[in-house]
């Protein structure tokens, strides 16, 4: 690797230069940030102790013990872009730190291999916008969005690609942004976009794929036929995108990643109609979507994508409608329906596997289902999501850990990744890794202000680094955002083991955190 030009994540550090940019956005950093950058960028992704930092930043002096740890959180700061939760300078507890990303490959964690991981991560990175809906009908908007969604979970099936969540690459919808923007932003290589025009039983569709370093369009085509066809032509475009961006792709392997469909076309309808209503995460909307999930359950009893859908919906309603029985026992029977089955849809298995966990405690079943789910489809930000939530609940921390971390990477603007990163936080709590559990804390507060938990990991974790003072002050903003916490009713929502949760209570009652 040229030292001059050093690549990590989406930056490009020039070493001869002094410089640090993001795509093409410089990045602003002290001269020491920048030494230590450079320190770690040439140790080529391996640990880096502190004594050795020392030794090539401040040569034969004499300088405080918390230099280094000061300077290191300044350059996190720096390479922090808007709340990715990518983490590129880790601490590798007892030994040093160590920058990851470099080159092709993106490393998760000190111990990580191919076989954790799953696979490198690629260089072809692309994300599916929203499809245009220009029929002139607004209500045929449900239709544009389905046909992108379907899209990004057929590319996804590929090792190959690196494909951002819908959560993330649908908050361009209704914007108009310079496609170059949307590369740099996601840190993908790639941009996928369409339009929809659905009138009766016809439909034209179009599709365009376009590198984002450059804006140069790669592949473009348009479709006519009739709605029938609807699945035969989102593999059309899936094995366009596959063939212009890796040519060496064999068929049988598009073949493989075609999904299952739906036998009747009505209840693929009727599920799209619910997909945002799912996710608009209300009570109501949320029961309007169950209305039309079982809808098309009764027209095609054995469709798992509206049985998985319909399990986290009534995971929802059980939650909001004051732990309901009747939704715990609904949401029970759709989980069980697609575990049931001999299904390749990676995202109703995620949802099975974490309602399966959470209401009936068969870890072995959820953690069975969620390694089947990501042997489906490797990239699946949703399962991932949901793997880190089920491996917590049986202290599995380090897959937790690499499960939110990619969950995150997948989706960097998902509305609830304050979610994941809490789970991140709490997994780098029990397993000692302080500064990473309060960097991912502090992310989680900067995406939801007013969600306590995240405070939590702070106070715990600065007692555990003996930072009283940071901790009292956390204390302060966790009871400032929740006056009536109390340790022993948040624990009580917690699926832990008793020791892990004595060891948080512990924490924080040297911080005087009310129990």
């Amino acid at each position: 690797m040229n030292l001059d030009d050093i690549s990590f994540g989406p930056f490009l550090l020039d070493v001869r230069h002094r410089q640090l940019r993001c795509g093409e956005v410089p990045v602003q950093v002290g001269r020491l940030e920048f030494d230590i950058l450079c320190v770690l960028a040439k140790a080529k992704g391996g640990v880096v102790t502190k004594d050795e930092i020392l030794a090539k930043v401040w040569p034969g002096r004499v300088v405080e013990d918390n230099a280094i740890q000061v300077h290191i959180s300044a350059l996190r700061k720096a390479l922090d872009r808007s709340d990715d939760a990518q983490t590129y300078i880790v601490t590798v507890p007892g030994r040093g730190y160590r920058l990851v990303g470099i080159g092709p490959r993106i490393a998760l964690h000190e111990n990580d291999t191919e076989d954790t991981i799953g696979h490198a991560v690629p260089s072809a990175s692309i994300a599916v916008l929203p499809f245009d809906n220009i029929s002139g009908d607004s209500d045929q908007e449900y239709f544009a969005d389905g046909m992108a969604e379907d899209i990004i979970t057929a590319l996804s099936r590929f090792r190959l690609f690196l494909v951002i969540s819908r959560t993330s690459s649908f908050i361009y919808k209704g914007r108009k942004v310079d496609v170059r923007k949307i590369g740099r932003e996601l840190g993908v290589r790639y941009v996928l976009k369409g339009s929809v025009r659905k009138e009766g039983n016809q439909l034209r569709v179009t599709a365009q794929l376009i590198e984002t370093t450059n804006g140069s369009h790669l592949w473009a085509e348009k479709y006519d036929g009739a709605v029938e066809g609807v699945f035969d032509l989102q593999d059309q475009i899936t094995a366009g995108v596959v063939i212009a961006i890796a040519p060496s792709i064999r068929r049988a392997e598009i073949e493989r990643a075609q999904r299952k469909r739906p036998e009747s076309l009505d209840a693929y309808d009727l599920y799209l109609r619910a997909l945002p209503l799912a996710w608009a995460f209300s009570p109501e909307e949320t029961a309007k979507a169950i209305l039309l999930l079982d809808e098309a359950l009764r027209l095609d009893p054995s469709y798992a994508a509206a049985h998985g859908l319909a399990a986290f919906c009534h995971l929802r309603g059980f939650v909001w409608i004051d732990l309901n029985e009747t939704e715990k026992v609904m949401a029970i029977r759709h989980a069980r329906a697609v575990l049931s089955m001999d299904t390749d849809d990676a995202t109703a298995l995620a949802f099975s596997a974490y309602v399966i966990a959470l209401l009936v405690g068969d870890f072995d079943t959820a953690c069975s289902a969620i390694d089947k789910a990501l042997a489906l489809n490797p990239n699946s930000a949703q399962t991932y999501f949901f793997g880190a939530a089920v491996n917590s609940f049986v202290g599995r921390f380090d897959t937790v850990i690499n499960y939110a971390r990619r969950s995150l990477q997948f989706s960097p603007f998902n509305p609830l990744r304050y979610i994941m990163l809490n789970a991140l936080s709490r997994a780098c709590f029990l397993t000692g890794r302080y500064e990473e559990a309060i960097e991912a804390a502090l992310r989680a507060t900067r995406v939801n202000p007013q969600f306590a938990p995240a405070y939590v990991w702070v106070v715990a974790s600065h007692v555990r680094l003996g930072q009283m003072a940071q901790a009292l002050e956390a204390k302060r903003q966790l009871l400032h955002v929740d006056p009536n916490f109390c340790f022993t009713r948040w624990a009580s929502y917690i699926i832990a083991p008793p020791a892990h949760k004595e060891a948080i209570a512990t924490a924080l009652r040297d911080a005087g955190v009310p129990e």
